[in-house]
């Protein structure tokens, strides 16, 4: 099977690659950089969910016969507080779509005010832990969570539920 991520990011494709590995023993994966279609701090299910759908859709098209990945973290508000979202897709060949969400940890309000002030979520964060590219790495997921969660396991929970409705479907 031929799968396309769309996205460089070392994090979800580390997802992507690990859940695949265990599903399909003879796969490939491109990754390829696409627009995901939405802000580039996604705010609420809906746009993260369209974001994963777009990227999902745009990796899908580079190739004949190839099914799309899109991963897409984003941010949500509930009640008075903000939580982190993430959501994954897949595009098939003929067009139909899968998608899934993932675990939400609520953030840090002084992150919060800087996210709707317009600021991108992975900016934020470096700056609140004084790094660099923690969004390539452990992720705002893993630093508000001590590592007990980092952002690519977190995407490949996302991958598993996408697979588990793949393989669901072929079978039917």
């Amino acid at each position: 099977m031929n799968f396309i991520i769309g996205s460089t990011n070392q994090a979800k494709v580390k997802a992507a690659r690990t859940v695949l590995e265990s599903h399909f023993p003879s796969f490939e994966l491109s990754e390829v950089k696409v627009p995901s279609g939405v802000k580039d701090q996604p705010i609420g299910d809906e746009e993260t969910r369209t974001g994963a759908l777009n990227r999902a859709t745009n990796a899908a098209n580079q190739a004949v016969g190839a099914i799309g990945i899109g991963l897409e973290g984003g941010v949500r508000l509930l009640g008075d507080e903000m939580f982190v979202c993430n959501w994954g897709a897949l595009v098939l060949p003929s067009g139909n779509s899968f998608s899934a969400a993932g675990a939400q940890i609520p953030l840090p309000k002084e992150i919060a005010v800087e996210l709707l002030k317009g600021r991108e979520l992975g900016v934020v964060v470096d700056d609140y832990f004084q790094a660099n590219g923690i969004r390539n790495s452990e992720g705002a997921i893993g630093m508000f969570t001590a590592l007990a969660v980092t952002r690519d396991k977190l995407f490949e929970h996302i991958m598993q539920l996408l697979i588990g409705q793949l393989n669901y479907y072929n079978a039917n």
